[in-house]
């Protein structure tokens, strides 16, 4: 790595990290605490790449963005910031950021971007208009790694006309992850329409598609649902796209690819949507996220004028501990039902553990009949240390989990067979000795009876 690095932060630490490994990587350093000492370094010339925090004591790193970016064209900025909100990221790249990071950071990483940054000194695009939306307010919320990645990449597709398919599974975001790179874009001021599998049926809905949505966006929600006549209408359309077109996004819980190899998808539909592949996480992958993400619920629904509600410690161990394979949706409906149902301002731990306990099995994502049923089993026992909230169960775990599941097993094969014990022996593959016994053991009543099947 070669070249002249302006480092700004407030923070001690930081600076010293920062220039010790730049310098060991064959970069001079220029280290200051001061955003008017950086912004004079920049109007004398000095530096190739410039490493900003945005809080500093005499000035905010995002607001110098535009002056170096007219004192110097090309010079790159790599901003780094504790305040990690997609408005950070937005915001950092409308102004002509090189590059963002949020704090805390990983060294390596920094370094390969740093020395990405002095090797092409390229900038990315600037949006025409700054951006209207309240920090209180946004569509998405997180501070994980897997967020930030996120935001970093609505940053960079926001304003190019690429096509983007939006992937993830049910009730992670999609549609607001589409909903934000429309609104954060230069196209803000013009329609986002979504299209259902209903706008297409007929041989008029492209066409009134086109119109609605004039050259804003156009969202094709869940697109691997439709069918294979609806997709055939999409191409056709997208064929026909002129200059002032809208820009297209599509939204999929499922694996496209999978399903256009098995030719449950159009491949020339597939190519034409999948310009950039944006997957959000699931809550699974960003847990740290939970808290913060309960907190907007409860500030948002007492905006909304429900009661104020707050989670007591354990409670909201519990509610962290949770697997939440409904993902962010799931969530916020739990927090506003207990937000509703809590007769008290603090919930707590056994609130919180009765609802948790009713919640609704989902739908695997993905896969074939197949999996199922050891999918939901594995939904329920992951569940069930749930709400254990990091404790173990009671010993004996094995034998109670093999009776809850035999119990049931036993007694629809009885009833399926009409009760018939060899025919159920048989269906189950074991003795009939061994049937016997189990039913006594099991304390199950057989009733034997006619079976027309």
């Amino acid at each position: 790595m070669d070249g002249t690095v302006l480092v700004a932060d407030d923070d001690r630490t930081i600076r010293t990290v920062l220039t010790q490994a730049l310098t060991r990587a064959g970069c001079k350093v220029h280290a200051t605490s001061s955003m008017v000492t950086l912004m004079r370094w920049v109007q004398e010339g000095k530096g190739d790449l410039v490493i900003s925090d945005v809080v500093m004591p005499d000035g905010n790193g995002l607001d110098a963005l535009p002056k170096i970016s007219q004192l110097r064209p090309g010079l790159p900025v790599i901003v780094i910031s504790a305040q990690n909100t997609i408005m950070t990221a937005i915001q950092a790249a409308e102004k002509d950021a090189y590059d963002y990071l949020p704090k805390p950071f990983d060294l390596p990483d920094l370094m390969k971007r740093a020395a990405r940054a002095l090797e092409i000194k390229r900038r990315l695009p600037a949006a025409r208009a700054p951006v209207g939306v309240l920090q209180d307010d946004l569509p998405l919320v997180g501070r994980t790694p897997a967020m930030q990645a996120l935001y970093r990449l609505v940053a960079r597709v926001m304003n190019t006309d690429l096509p983007v398919l939006i992937t993830g599974e049910s009730g992670t975001g999609k549609s607001l992850t589409a909903r934000a790179i429309h609104d954060f874009s230069d196209r803000r001021t013009l329609p986002f329409v979504v299209a259902s599998a209903g706008d297409l049926v007929s041989m008029e809905g492209p066409a009134t598609l086109l119109r609605r949505a004039r050259n804003g966006s156009l969202l094709f929600d869940e697109v691997g649902d439709l069918s294979e006549e609806a997709q055939a209408r999409i191409v056709r359309m997208l064929d026909s796209f002129t200059d002032d077109a809208p820009r297209v996004m599509a939204c999929s819980q499922a694996n496209l690819a999978a399903r256009m190899e098995k030719g449950g998808f159009r491949q020339d539909l597939f190519f034409r949507l999948s310009g950039v592949t944006v997957s959000v996480p699931s809550l699974r992958e960003r847990v740290d996220d939970i808290v913060l993400l309960t907190e907007h619920f409860l500030n948002r629904a007492e905006r909304d004028g429900l009661p104020l509600r707050r989670f007591a410690p354990d409670a909201m161990e519990l509610i962290r501990a949770y697997s939440w394979p409904g993902n962010v949706r799931q969530l916020e409906n739990t927090i506003l039902r207990l937000t509703v149902t809590s007769a008290e301002e603090e919930i707590g731990r056994g609130e919180a553990e009765q609802v948790l306990g009713t919640q609704p099995a989902m739908e695997p994502q993905g896969g074939g009949d197949g999996d199922r049923l050891g999918a939901s089993v594995g939904r329920h026992l992951r569940r069930y240390f749930d709400l254990h909230a990091g404790a173990l169960p009671p010993p004996g775990l094995y034998t109670r989990i093999l009776r809850e599941v035999e119990l049931p097993l036993i007694e629809i094969a009885l009833d399926a067979t009409g009760g018939n014990q060899a025919k159920c022996a048989d269906l189950l593959g074991i003795n009939r000795n061994t049937l016997r016994k189990k039913i006594t053991d099991l304390d199950i009543r057989v009733t034997r009876r006619r079976k027309l099947m």
